[in-house]
């Protein structure tokens, strides 16, 4: 059960709401385990020293090793959770996830941070725009995107409950509230926080608070507006997707992706194996690479603000 907030103020980083439940998690379990890829720093990792220090591995940068020291672990009865930046953290391991994490049918949890212009000034050798695509392609992982540190903190939670391989992207930083503290989720089911007769929104991530402000812009044109955030991309909730087409005009997906193999992609899937020809704008990344700016500025850059999105949804003909 969830309860929205109603402003627009900041909550706590991302990487803390992580480490939070981290710590609870690891009080509960006494064989989680945490590892880094020399990033302890900046995702605050290396404050499990002060309350697990002997559940904390630095693997250096040597991330596809920590893959695989995760799924040894596994195999000795630890359940691993791993983090490094996004593009390090799928593209660079994807064989070892494949193979030592689900082909093996290991546990291995992965936070992958600062997905698409949250990279910033790190530009874009760390930039992913293809995480999820990537992922989704392995048989059998579940992928999420968090939307605010109320539900990031939930999925570390319920992921160190899980088997299998996981993976959840999200900034480090601090991002809009979307959910008053104590909401809780379903892996898998996607969640509807307004309700309209004329276009539907799927968001996912942290632009989940810019698909609301879509939505409100769309009411005052004379447009309702159902917005869903899909926080698990795989697996998609197929079941209220194809409950909330029903007499829609529009489909729009909104995500810090590539619009090639992420929530766009999975969307468009449905509504083609199910022979829907409701019309899909798809608003996230076509075809570039990353560059070097503040998130904000690249924010922009990318057409993600909310100014930018509402500009690209005014220029349909439906």
């Amino acid at each position: 059960m969830f309860t929205l907030v109603t402003n627009k103020e900041v909550g706590k980083e991302l990487r803390v709401a992580v480490v939070d439940a981290l710590k609870e998690a690891m009080g509960e379990n006494e064989k989680l385990v945490a590892l880094d890829a020399d990033l302890g720093g900046a995702s605050k990792w290396t404050d499990l020293i002060k309350s697990n220090p002997d559940r904390f591995i630095n693997v250096g940068i040597a991330e596809a090793n920590m893959v695989g020291v995760a799924a040894g672990l596994n195999l000795t009865g630890y359940v691993p959770f791993i983090h490094t930046f996004g593009p390090f953290a799928t593209r660079r391991v994807l064989d070892q996830i494949f193979l030592s994490g689900a082909y093996s049918k290991n546990t291995i949890n992965i936070f992958g941070s600062d997905p698409g212009f949250a990279a910033g000034h790190n530009g874009g050798t760390h930039t992913t725009w293809e995480d999820m695509a990537l992922l989704r392609s392995i048989p059998n992982v579940v992928i999420c995107d968090a939307a605010d540190a109320v539900q990031m903190e939930w999925i570390v939670k319920e992921f160190s409950k899980m088997s299998g391989v996981h993976y959840v992207r999200g900034t480090r930083k601090g991002v809009r509230k979307v959910y008053k503290e104590g909401s809780t989720f379903e892996i898998g089911k996607g969640n509807l926080l307004r309700e309209g007769q004329d276009y539907l929104i799927v968001a996912t991530g942290q632009l989940v608070s810019e698909a609301l402000e879509v939505a409100d812009h769309l009411n005052q044109k004379g447009l309702t507006v159902d917005v869903i955030d899909m926080f698990t991309v795989k697996p998609l909730d197929q079941e209220l997707l194809l409950e909330r087409l029903v007499g829609k005009k529009r489909v729009i997906t909104i995500e810090n992706h590539s619009i090639t193999g992420g929530l766009g992609s999975a969307v468009a899937e449905v509504l083609a194996d199910n022979g829907l020809a409701v019309p899909l704008k798809r608003i996230g990344v076509d075809n570039r690479f990353g560059q070097v700016g503040t998130p904000d500025f690249l924010q922009e850059e990318f057409g993600l603000t909310t100014e930018k999105m509402i500009e690209q949804i005014e220029d349909l003909k439906i």
